[in-house]
């Protein structure tokens, strides 16, 4: 890898032997060298033998007339110069987004699965630090769109994976979280086995939640692949919709497992396990190479990577 190291001996190097490389280059006095730096001399000359010991040369001869430099020496000013000037870019430049000076506003397309899991704690999180940051969410279409990240209309696009909506080569993309399914129905008719098997679970009669505008979704995409077809009595517009149809009957409706925990209550619902081989997913945030660069942006999806991280869902 072209990042690592010719030698562990260079591990031992930081930037203050660099910079007393380069005084002694210029200055040829390690007393002028300690006035200038502001270090003493034996941390001057400290810092010499480790030069000498990681770079395996002399590099600087003391004569009559100053530290005079070894031809290794000579030919490595130039680059340690480059390091030390790339290093005070990477301090000087990239300053992050401040959003206590300014108001902003960020259009993010996204499934009902993040405004219940998510967007909550990140507004949450706004507000406590009195942030005056505004969150709007435009509904998931059939496939993420593509033209309003191009064009600046959406800031952020959060959607299922893997492979659930088209690839596009120019957009980045970070996975949030994974989850997986699991069947809810009534608690007054509890189902009493661990799981569903597949041949129970299309047995029964559920009730669909569109996580996003689709004429097909993963669970009947899987059923499809088994030659199988389940029967769907109703489709609802949100997860709670679809907990609130199933009061009271035997129908079941099948929910990302975190959804599950946040809003069914055990009191109410009971659950069980989906039937064997049925996929999990991913939650996946995109935006665009412009997006990258922008720090308001970038700050914005480091707020909600770190929502993730302390709920330990990332």
């Amino acid at each position: 890898m072209e990042w690592m190291l010719n030698s562990n001996l260079l591990r031992k190097l930081d930037m203050q032997d660099l910079m007393v490389f380069i005084a002694v280059y210029d200055q040829r006095s390690v007393t002028e060298v300690s006035e200038t730096l502001c270090v003493s001399q034996s941390t001057v000359s400290y810092s010499l033998k480790k030069l000498r010991t990681s770079f395996e040369d002399e590099l600087f001869i003391n004569t009559r007339a100053g530290m005079c430099p070894t031809y290794k020496a000579t030919h490595m000013y130039g680059h340690v110069q480059k390091i030390l000037e790339n290093i005070n870019q990477c301090h000087a430049g990239g300053q992050a987004f401040d959003p206590t000076q300014r108001a902003v506003t960020f259009n993010v397309c996204a499934p009902e699965y993040f405004e219940q899991l998510i967007l909550p704690r990140l507004l949450k999180h706004f507000d406590r630090a009195d942030l005056p940051v505004i969150v709007n969410v435009h509904k998931l279409e059939t496939d993420i769109p593509a033209d309003g990240l191009r064009d600046g209309r959406l800031d952020l696009i959060i959607c299922f994976g893997p492979h659930f909506h088209r690839a596009h080569q120019d957009f980045n993309s970070q996975m949030l979280l994974e989850d997986d399914l699991v069947c809810v129905f009534d608690k007054r008719s509890a189902h009493s086995e661990p799981a569903f098997s597949l041949h129970a679970f299309v047995e029964r009669r559920h009730v669909f939640p569109t996580p996003w505008t689709s004429d097909t979704n993963m669970i009947d995409g899987w059923l499809a692949r088994q030659a199988r077809k389940r029967q769907v009595v109703a489709r609802a517009n949100s997860y709670g919709a679809a907990l609130k149809m199933i009061s009271g009957t035997d129908f079941i409706v099948t929910l990302p497992r975190r959804v599950q925990q946040l809003l069914a209550p055990a009191s109410m619902f009971g659950h069980c396990e989906a039937p064997a081989g049925l996929p999990g997913f991913t939650l996946e945030m995109q935006w665009n190479e412009t997006s990258e660069r922008d720090s308001a942006n970038a700050w914005f999806r480091e707020q909600v990577v770190k929502i993730c991280a302390q709920q330990k869902l990332l």
